[in-house]
Parts: structure tokens; C-alpha cells; sequence
């Protein structure tokens, strides 16, 4: 065996030393949920795995999370905007192995309030005590994210009922109404309508009205 032979063979036992630690520290490693500034999930989530490599922690501190559902949104208009929506607006996920340098690091992100868990009183003195961090179990993980990943747009649509509208088109058009249902899935709604002095319900398409006020 050549001196070359001899440098791959220790770079391949190397890689697979490497791997296999990576699956142990997956295996060891839970998912917590910590509560962070309203608004502020992208921002640490950011922030988090800029320290998280600054600070060396990346084999305790695997994968940082905020779980999101596709969305519709339906105009005033009826054009559809795509987005995401937050499955849990206020929080963010981390896979971890949980030690003080590990929890130091997340705690002191700017923006993140604590982890969830279980409040533990002070031994002495007035206050409340620290928050023991608490890992989500299996199924509520699997839960998350294939609640995630999975699910059909969520259809949204800026108008309400007892929203006030305008027709713009079709036969009612110039007509004034309120809204009393709305069918996002269909993008229709109906609406009431005073027609020769009555309140008449009319069905009709999103994208022929417009809101008012």
C-alpha cells in the first residue's frame, strides 16, 4: 500500500467516524419549543444560526424551525396572493442537545423570552424561579411538521360578514350590500342587496365587487 493508499483509507475512516457521530448526536438530540418576540421568528431564527456556528455549538445545537402552512389570499380585486402562515405565530423549534452552553445559547438570542416547559420556583428569596425546558415528544413533533408540509393552502379573503360592498359588475352593478357569508373555496359570497326595496341575498364572485370603507 502506498502513502497515498494509506491517506484516502484514514480520510474514509475518518468520514465514516464523522457520520456515525452525526446519527448518534441525531438520536440524542429532542426538539423544544421556544416562545419568541411577537413578529421576531425569522429574525432568530436568523440570529440563532449565526451564533450557533460563531459560538461552536453546531453538534448540540442541530436545526433551528418555524413551521409554516401555504396560504391564499384573495383580494378585494378576487386576484390570489401566495404566501405562508406560521403554524405556531410566537415560537420557533429547536432540535438540541440540551447542556448549559447549549441552553445559554438559545436563551440569550436577542428576542427569544425562554423555552417552554416547567416553571421551577426559587429554593430562597422572592420571584419566580427558571423555566426547565421540556422537549416535545414524537408525535407532537411528527404532528407539526406534517401538519406542516402537507396541508392544502389555507384560503383566506379579505372580506368578512357585515363587510360593506360595492358592485362592479354584472347585472347588480352599482348596487350596495352587506356581506352574509362568505366562501372563500369557491371565491364567492353572498350578499344583501336592496332590490326594489327588499333585502334580497345575491350570490356573487369575488372579483365582482369591491369592498367598502
Amino acid at each position: 500500500m502506498t502513502f497515498a493508499d494509506d491517506q484516502i483509507d484514514q480520510s474514509l475512516e475518518l468520514l465514516e467516524q464523522e457520520e456515525i457521530e452525526k446519527e448518534e448526536r441525531i438520536k440524542r438530540a429532542r426538539w423544544y419549543a421556544v416562545q419568541v418576540a411577537s413578529g421576531c421568528e425569522k429574525r432568530v431564527k436568523t440570529n440563532l444560526e449565526q451564533r450557533i456556528h460563531t459560538l461552536d455549538v453546531a453538534d448540540r445545537i442541530l436545526q433551528v424551525q418555524i413551521p409554516q402552512t401555504p396560504t391564499v389570499k384573495i383580494r378585494k380585486d378576487g386576484s390570489r396572493q401566495h404566501g405562508e402562515e406560521k403554524v405556531f405565530p410566537g415560537y420557533v423549534l429547536v432540535q438540541m442537545i440540551m447542556d448549559d452552553d447549549a441552553w445559554q445559547v438559545v436563551k440569550n438570542t436577542p428576542n427569544v423570552i425562554n423555552f417552554v416547559g416547567a416553571e421551577q420556583k426559587r429554593r430562597y428569596g422572592r420571584g419566580r424561579g427558571h423555566v426547565k425546558p421540556v422537549p416535545l415528544s414524537s408525535s407532537e413533533v411528527e404532528r407539526i411538521f406534517r401538519q406542516a408540509q402537507g396541508q392544502e393552502p389555507v384560503v383566506k379573503v379579505d372580506l368578512e360578514v357585515g363587510d360593506k360592498i360595492m358592485v362592479l359588475s354584472g347585472p347588480f352593478k352599482d348596487f350596495e350590500g352587506e356581506v352574509i357569508e362568505v366562501s372563500p373555496e369557491r371565491s364567492k359570497l353572498k350578499a344583501l342587496l336592496s332590490i326594489f326595496g327588499r333585502e334580497t341575498p345575491v350570490e356573487l364572485e369575488f372579483n365582482q365587487i369591491e369592498k367598502q370603507g
